[in-house]
């Protein structure tokens, strides 16, 4: 919808990578895995909230929730890492999130929805993390195997296995994992997250 995320830098938006490799993880987990119910935030070029994602998750009772999206920064960066909620150790972790929570702001009356939450104060996100929470243990078992093969497997850049205050993770009541795919605004990697190849390497 009207919340392209970040943008490549050539010509791609973050939204449609990221649909795109949902698509294909949740078609592949449906066919390997018939008994596990894959439910999507959204199938389609629309917007949701990041207070509907958390919800989605949370009245279905889900068991774990996946949040896939592309990283943005200087030219030269690159690399896949994946976070879990918890404390920021570095400002870079305190940047991302920042940014990522920002899309609270695309929202209709979002200080009353979200009870005064300001994603451009750091004490807020902060405060965020320090409610961990008990999934914390398989969360951080489920973020290392999967930047355990996004690195070993397809030889990406490791930046490691990283804990942030994002609100869409702190409202989940399940193990829940966000994963930076890697940098639409390196040409090399956007290539990559713009081909099918590469988008079905990531979801597999």
């Amino acid at each position: 919808g009207h919340d392209g995320g970040c943008n490549g830098s050539t010509h791609s938006h973050e939204k449609d990578v990221t649909l795109k490799v949902v698509l294909a993880l949740g078609k592949y987990i449906e066919e390997k895995y018939p008994d596990i119910k894959v439910l999507y935030t959204r199938k389609t070029d629309v917007f949701i909230t990041l207070q509907d994602r958390a919800l989605m998750a949370n009245n279905n009772n889900a068991d774990l929730f996946i949040s896939v999206h592309c990283n943005s920064g200087p030219s030269k960066a690159y690399g896949v890492e994946t976070f879990l909620m918890g404390l920021h150790v570095s400002q870079a972790n305190l940047d991302v999130a920042k940014r990522e929570n920002a899309v609270i702001k695309l929202e209709k009356d979002y200080q009353k929805t979200y009870d005064g939450f300001d994603p451009d104060s750091p004490e807020a996100i902060i405060a965020l993390s320090l409610a961990q929470g008990a999934n914390i243990e398989q969360s951080s078992f489920l973020a290392s195997k999967v930047q355990e093969q996004l690195t070993s497997k397809l030889g990406r850049y490791n930046r490691g296995v990283k804990q942030a205050g994002f609100w869409v993770l702190y409202r989940t009541t399940c193990p829940s994992i966000l994963i930076e795919t890697g940098f639409l605004t390196n040409k090399t990697e956007e290539a990559y997250l713009t081909s099918s190849d590469g988008q079905n390497d990531i979801a597999k």
